[in-house]
């Protein structure tokens, strides 16, 4: 079981990052500050770092260039507000294995997560999901009913995803809106519903509905 820390001073944030890492798997620790982040990266038996730039205490560019000299084997992923391409770069020049600006989808952390944890060896994932005779290039971000291109937006391109990993299984919409969305959508919001619908307009059936507890492909 992979031990991630999470270095991220806003608790809405970092209560999302870590609850949504729990449920798949992973052992998080949150702290709140540069000085304490770095403490635990140096001294704690920690897989992956995820951390904010903007901390109290010390800088996240500085926790990441003290990282880099005495951990560099530990991957970091930068997760920041700021998204100017200096400050891209800076990060990344500076040690980041990845970059990712707020707001984001949990469902894409979760993807570079697991990407910056797959050994050399490990097998790629894999490039499609088919569910019947509707099929995902996820490599080229195409979607495909039997032999003919349906054209979905990136936002129905992602609900689609996750649900097609997930077959069989019912997703609720808090479920869906955190993976999709992310912490900034509010839990009340009807989106998911929305955008089931539109699904459904492309494809006939595509996501069944189960009263009560969510969506589910089969």
């Amino acid at each position: 079981m992979n031990r991630i820390l999470i270095v991220e001073d806003e608790e809405r944030i970092s209560s999302f990052v870590a609850k949504g890492l729990k449920a798949e798997g992973f052992t998080p620790t949150v702290v709140a500050d540069g000085i304490t982040g770095l403490d635990y990266a140096l001294t704690g038996e920690f897989d992956l770092m995820v951390l904010d730039i903007g901390l109290p205490g010390l800088d996240g560019f500085t926790v990441l260039e003290r990282v880099s000299a005495e951990r560099p084997a530990l991957p970091v992923i930068v997760l920041t507000a700021r998204d100017s391409v200096t400050d891209t770069i800076a990060a990344l020049e500076g040690g980041a294995a990845d970059y990712m600006s707020k707001p984001f989808r949990f469902g894409e952390l979760l993807a570079r997560v697991r990407l910056r944890l797959r050994s050399p060896g490990d097998a790629a994932p894999d490039d499609e999901i088919t569910v019947g005779d509707t099929r995902l290039d996820l490599r080229r971000r195409r979607a495909f009913v039997g032999d003919k291109e349906v054209e979905l937006s990136a936002r129905e391109f992602a609900l689609a995803e996750v649900l097609m990993r997930n077959q069989g299984l019912v997703l609720s919409r808090e479920q869906l809106l955190s993976q999709v969305w992310g912490y900034e959508f509010d839990p009340g919001s009807n989106v998911v519903d929305v955008y089931v619908g539109y699904l459904r307009k492309k494809r006939r059936r595509a996501v069944s509905t189960v009263r009560g507890l969510g969506y589910r492909v089969q």
